[in-house]
């Protein structure tokens, strides 16, 4: 099982997202958790090999899987116009 760290960018967007919207972010990461690469998630490129994005509504997540320590860093939450 994987734990869920938060970026500094990701936590600031978390701080000021709706209630609605912060609960649908908790569950995608919850599944990442378990299933770190769902068939939805998409190698980022121009970032880091192990980076992938999930979509959450209009929303994009950007995330960083560390194998070594079992460790997903979500390093952006964004719009899907501005978060690359």
């Amino acid at each position: 099982m994987f734990e869920i760290k938060f970026d500094n960018q990701a936590a600031d967007f978390l701080k000021k997202c709706e209630k609605d919207f912060f609960g649908r972010i908790k569950d995608q990461c919850t599944k990442l958790q378990e299933n770190p690469v769902p068939h939805t998630a998409i190698r980022v490129k121009g970032y880091a090999e192990q980076t992938f994005r999930i979509r959450i509504g209009k929303y994009r997540a950007l995330y960083r899987i560390n194998y070594k320590e079992n460790r997903i860093v979500v390093v952006k939450i964004d719009r899907r116009e501005t978060v690359y």
